[in-house]
C-alpha cells in the first residue's frame, strides 16, 4: 500500500512497518508511537523543530527499546511509521486526544477546528490500516496455533507540567493484569529500576485501547510498558533497558 486514502503521498510510503512478521516469540510488540515524521503533506503543522522533536510527536526511544527485543527474542514488532500528532493510535476515532489541539504546552495549529471529513481522511489513512495489519498478523498466529501475549512500548517524559517523576518503568495494565502481576513481581525480585503499575499513566487515562482492541477483545494476556525516557537516550541505555525487558518478560512468561 503507497498511499491510503489520500493522507499518505507514494513518497511517504505505507504507514505501517514489521518486523519478524513470522517471529516464534509468543511476544507480540505494538509500537504506536514510533516515529516524529510527518507525511509531507502536512508540513510541520505550525510547529517549530523543537516541538517536533518533542514528546508530543512520538515516545523516544520506544522503538528503539522495542527492536532490540524484538531480536532478542525473535518476536514480531509491529509499528506505526508517523507521528501521533496527525493520528495517536492508541486512541479510538471518536477520542479528543486521536488528533490533538493541544499536547502539554503546546497549541498545534495545523489539528485546529477538523472537520468531519479530514478526520475521517486521518482515520481511514492512519487508524484503520495500522490496526488492521495487527489484527490480520495476530489471525495468522491464530491459524498455526502459536501461543500470543500482545506487549505495548512506550516512553515517558521525566518531567510533566513541572513536576518530576520518581518512577522509572510502569507496568500497565486494563482488566487483565496476568503478565503485568508477573512482570512486577519480577522486578521487585531484581529491582534495577523504579517499577510500579498503572503509572505515569493508567486505564483512567485511555491508554489501553491497544491492549482492549488486540488482546483483551481477543482473550490474549496483553501488557503496556512505560519507560522513563531519560533512561533510554542513547543505544548503550536502550541496549541495557532492552537486556532487562527481555528477561522480564521471558522469566514471567515461564513463571
Amino acid at each position: 500500500m503507497l498511499a491510503q486514502q489520500g493522507i499518505l503521498t507514494k513518497a511517504d510510503g505505507d504507514c505501517v512497518a514489521v518486523e519478524r512478521p513470522d517471529g516464534s516469540s509468543a511476544v507480540f510488540i505494538i509500537c504506536e508511537h514510533a516515529s516524529r515524521a510527518l507525511p509531507e503533506r502536512f508540513g510541520d503543522l505550525g510547529l517549530s523543530a523543537e516541538a517536533l522533536s518533542s514528546h508530543i510527536a512520538w515516545d523516544p526511544g520506544a522503538l528503539a527499546v522495542a527492536s532490540k527485543i524484538s531480536a532478542s527474542l525473535d518476536a514480531t514488532l509491529i509499528y506505526q511509521r508517523f507521528s501521533r500528532l496527525i493520528y495517536d493510535c492508541n486512541r479510538p476515532p471518536e477520542s479528543a486526544g486521536a488528533m490533538p489541539e493541544t499536547s502539554e504546552i503546546y497549541t498545534i495549529p495545523g489539528n485546529q477546528r477538523l472537520g468531519d471529513a479530514d478526520r475521517r481522511a486521518r482515520t481511514e489513512g492512519l487508524y484503520i490500516p495500522f490496526h488492521d495489519r495487527i489484527r490480520a498478523l495476530l489471525k495468522e498466529r491464530a491459524t498455526r496455533g502459536q501461543k500470543t501475549v500482545v506487549v505495548t512500548m512506550h516512553s515517558f517524559t521525566p518531567i510533566y507540567n513541572g513536576k518530576p517523576r520518581a518512577v522509572e518503568l510502569g507496568i500497565l495494565h486494563d482488566d487483565d493484569h496476568w503478565l503485568a502481576d508477573r512482570m512486577l513481581d519480577g522486578a521487585a525480585q531484581t529491582p534495577f529500576y523504579r517499577t510500579e503499575r498503572n503509572q505515569p499513566y493508567g486505564p483512567e487515562d485511555g491508554v489501553t485501547h491497544t491492549l482492549k482492541l488486540h488482546g483483551i477483545a481477543n482473550g490474549l494476556h496483553n501488557v503496556m510498558i512505560e519507560i522513563r525516557n531519560d533512561l533510554i537516550g542513547d543505544d548503550v541505555s536502550q541496549g541495557v533497558m532492552a537486556d532487562y525487558l527481555t528477561r522480564l518478560l521471558q522469566s514471567s512468561l515461564e513463571a
